[in-house]
């Protein structure tokens, strides 16, 4: 079976249980189905409590997609814990990684999505703070998509907390 076609994109979400990584896959493959690409996204879950590891998977594609298999060699990996570097194998092209660390390892995109999401919904969900953050270091979705995509995604009184966080992270230099 082929892990992945040639002209796919594939993305690796790693967070615990309660930070929203389900989430952030499907505002990802709706942003990108806004894109008119084709996409698919589901999860992988272990003991499903809060605090857990759990993954999500993303491909894109201008083309049907046919592979329904974990991806093990992604192009991009968006992690929501540090402390999930240490315990999974992480293969990647390219890393986001939730950290307020200044020294990132070679490959890896670090930012602080934990104070923001604190700053803003006082809870550490830090799902579109990442996405968000992702979206604007690949330009691979366009900002108009995304918010639609978000806006789709939650009520409207988590809609503009989560708007919030967005531009905070557009508005960055």
């Amino acid at each position: 079976m082929v892990e992945k076609e040639e002209n796919e994109i594939s993305i690796v979400i790693y967070g615990l249980g309660g930070q929203g990584v389900v989430k952030a896959s499907r505002i990802l493959t709706l942003a990108f189905s806004f894109q008119n690409k084709y996409v698919i996204s589901f999860p992988s879950f272990g003991t499903e409590r809060e605090g857990s590891p759990v993954e999500a998977y993303c491909r894109i594609s201008d083309e049907k997609i046919y592979s329904r298999n974990q991806i093990s060699d992604a192009d991009y990996a968006i992690v929501f814990d540090k402390k999930l570097l240490n315990i999974k194998k992480i293969i990647a092209k390219k890393i986001f990684l939730n950290d307020n660390s200044k020294e990132c390892k070679k490959d890896i995109i670090c930012f602080n999505a934990s104070d923001l999401a604190l700053k803003i919904l006082n809870r550490e969900i830090v799902n579109t703070a990442m996405v968000a953050f992702f979206c604007k270091e690949t330009n691979l979705i366009s900002y108009e998509n995304l918010i639609k995509a978000i806006k789709d995604s939650f009520s409207a009184e988590n809609f503009d907390k989560n708007l919030k966080i967005v531009n905070e992270i557009y508005n960055k230099k």
